[in-house]
C-alpha cells in the first residue's frame, strides 16, 4: 500500500472526516484535496532521501509520535499538531514558497481555495508521516539503524512510494489519485 492509498483508506475516514469538518467541507472535497496534496508530499518525501536524507526521516518516524494524527485525528487542528506539520512541510520541501505552490496547485485542481489548502497542508503533511510512522512500523523499517540496513530501509521505503517499481512516485500516485476519484 503506498502514501495515497493509506491517507485515503477506509479506515482513515476519520481522519478525512476531520479535515472534512474543520474546513467545512464534504469528505468527498476532503478527499479530493488530499489525493492531490499526497503526491506531492511523496515526492518530496522521496526528493529528501535521496539526497541523504534517510536517517532524518527514519528518526522522525521513530521519535515523533505521528501514529497519534491516525488514532485521534480531532488531534490534527491542536497547535502542536500544526506546528508538527509546519516542521514537516519546511523539512520535506525546504521552502514555504514550495509549500505555496503545492497549495495553489491543489486549489486550481479542486477547486477549492487555494488559502484553506494553504491551512490543510500541515495537516495533511502531519497525517502523511503518521502513516508512513504507522507502515514503517509494523514492517519493522523502524529498528534498522545501520549502514548495511539502510539499504534495506531505503529499498522499503521505495517500495512504500512506488508502487509499480519504475523508479518514480508521480505516476502510481497519479494512477492512485484516479482510482480515488472516479
Amino acid at each position: 500500500m503506498n502514501l495515497l492509498e493509506m491517507l485515503l483508506d477506509d479506515k482513515n475516514s476519520s481522519a478525512i472526516g476531520e479535515i472534512a469538518r474543520q474546513f467545512n467541507l464534504n469528505p468527498d472535497q476532503a478527499k479530493s484535496a488530499m489525493g492531490q496534496i499526497a503526491p506531492a508530499l511523496a515526492k518530496g518525501l522521496q526528493n529528501n532521501v535521496s539526497q541523504g536524507g534517510l536517517g532524518d526521516l527514519m528518526s522522525a518516524l521513530g521519535k515523533g509520535n505521528h501514529q497519534r494524527y491516525l488514532d485521534d485525528p480531532s488531534s490534527l487542528a491542536s497547535a502542536d499538531s500544526l506546528q508538527d506539520g509546519n516542521n514537516i512541510l519546511g523539512h520535506i520541501f525546504g521552502s514555504k514558497d514550495v509549500s505555496r505552490q503545492v497549495a495553489s496547485q491543489a486549489a486550481s485542481q479542486t477547486g477549492l481555495d487555494d488559502g484553506m489548502i494553504k491551512k490543510m497542508l500541515p495537516m495533511v503533511a502531519s497525517l502523511a508521516m503518521g502513516a508512513m510512522s504507522k507502515n514503517a512500523a509494523s514492517s519493522g523499517m523502524l529498528g534498522a539503524s545501520s549502514a548495511g540496513q539502510d539499504s534495506g530501509v531505503a529499498g522499503m521505503l521505495a517500495s512504500f512510494l512506488d508502487a509499480d517499481k519504475d523508479g518514480s512516485i508521480v505516476d502510481d500516485l497519479a494512477s492512485m489519485a484516479g482510482k480515488f476519484f472516479r
